[in-house]
């Protein structure tokens, strides 16, 4: 599906599924009832206007650049490309531990200084480019600093999703539809709603997905924290996960827990 959806009618579609109007949105973000309108109408969305909305709808607001189809600010991007090998390793190692180990890992990860961006960050472009709803949920695991292969492995490990890494970029270009089994798997790596990315992305869920568990909402918490990292910063964190495992080292991204396809 490589139709163009306008921000305004996918934040139309958040609020309905949120049960929530324009004024208390704006209330909440502090901006004007009379902005929020417009953009809902069809105005293209400021910077700024997306920087508040993320906090009041209680999301990232790197996703609703995402969405609105704008530029990321550096900012608000991973701090380094290369910690991505890093990333992915330190959350399938993560959601092996138990729930006091992963919690020990996202304090540290949360404890590190944020050091001195070297480098923009330039996710690989999807070719040919999609403004479509897979385009969307493969842009804000990029922003995460998820590579395919990231991809491919979180996922398998996390969530009951078991795909390629070809195929992440199939679905980026939408020659591969988003299912409700996706759109849950994906919202809970990314610790979205997954009636939220349902609404967004205008799938309909065939039914009501229960919450995630326990060690998938800690890997989400964990893949967004380390953003601000370095590689270095990163590899350390894994190292630590490793000696957390004890001798279950030799478990392989060939054996996920739960592989699944679909």
């Amino acid at each position: 599906m490589t139709e163009h959806f306008a921000f305004g009618a996918m934040l139309a579609r958040l609020l309905d599924q949120r049960e929530l109007g324009a004024q208390e949105l704006a209330d909440r973000a502090g901006l004007s009832p009379v902005e929020v309108r417009a953009v809902l109408a069809g105005d293209s969305p400021r910077q700024e206007l997306l920087r508040r909305l993320g906090p009041a709808l209680g999301f990232h607001a790197v996703d609703l650049f995402i969405l609105a189809g704008l530029a990321v600010p550096d900012d608000m991007a991973p701090l380094d490309a290369m910690a991505a090998i890093w990333v992915r390793n330190t959350v399938t190692e993560a959601v092996r531990l138990p729930t006091a180990g992963r919690r020990e890992l996202l304090q540290l990860v949360r404890s590190l200084p944020q050091e001195k961006r070297c480098s923009s960050f330039v996710p690989k472009p999807l070719m040919p480019l999609d403004g479509g709803p897979g385009a969307w949920v493969i842009r804000m695991l990029q922003y995460r600093n998820l590579n395919w292969t990231g991809m491919a492995m979180a996922l398998a490990f996390v969530t009951p999703t078991y795909l390629s890494a070809a195929t992440y970029g199939v679905i980026g270009t939408g020659r591969k539809e988003l299912t409700p089994r996706l759109v849950t798997d994906f919202a809970a790596l990314m610790g979205i709603d997954a009636r939220d990315l349902a609404a967004l992305t205008r799938v309909d869920l065939t039914e009501l997905p229960p919450p995630p568990p326990s060690e998938a909402v800690d890997a989400a918490a964990l893949l967004w924290e380390a953003r601000r990292l370095s590689a270095a910063q990163v590899q350390h964190v894994f190292d630590l996960a490793r000696s957390m495992q004890g001798d279950s080292h030799d478990t392989h991204f060939t054996e996920p827990p739960g592989s699944d396809t679909c």
